[in-house]
């Protein structure tokens, strides 16, 4: 099993993938491979073929409000458009699955956990709503990981 936490610290909420990777590293079930990703498309297709069961955590924008958790499965249904393109890199998470299934490379089993982000401006460290969303964030990555 493979967990990635995509994201970037320096950017406000975009930088919750890699904390709550963080955080877990020494609660994850034996045999999960944590690792930090910065979310550019193609890497996180590379990482995709690492495993059979991978999670990927990053941060959403999706109009709910901030700190929503919300667990999704891609491989039953598409991402939601524009959700999570709130980083810098422009083939972002979506992109990278679509084009992963398009050429048949998702990995057998693949969970999305969300946390919807309020600031992402350079320089600014997780906002309260998601600092407080890291309790619901973590049981959605475990339960993923199950």
């Amino acid at each position: 099993m493979l967990l990635i936490g995509v994201g970037d610290a320096m950017r406000g909420d975009d930088g919750i993938g890699p904390a709550l990777v963080e955080r877990l590293a020494p609660k994850l079930p034996q045999g999960v491979l944590a690792l930090t990703h910065h979310g550019e498309g193609t890497g996180l297709m590379e990482l995709f073929a690492m495993a059979p069961h991978v999670v990927v955590v990053d941060a959403m924008v999706s109009g709910a409000a901030p700190g929503t958790v919300r667990r999704l499965d891609p491989k039953a249904q598409p991402l939601p458009a524009g959700q999570f393109r709130s980083s810098s890199h422009l083939f972002s998470l979506r992109e990278a699955i679509e084009t992963a299934r398009a050429l048949d490379r998702l990995p057998e089993r693949l969970q999305v956990v969300g946390i919807e982000g309020a600031v992402f401006t350079l320089g600014a460290g997780l906002s309260e709503p998601v600092v407080s969303a890291l309790p619901a964030a973590e049981a959605a990555v475990l339960a993923a990981l199950a």
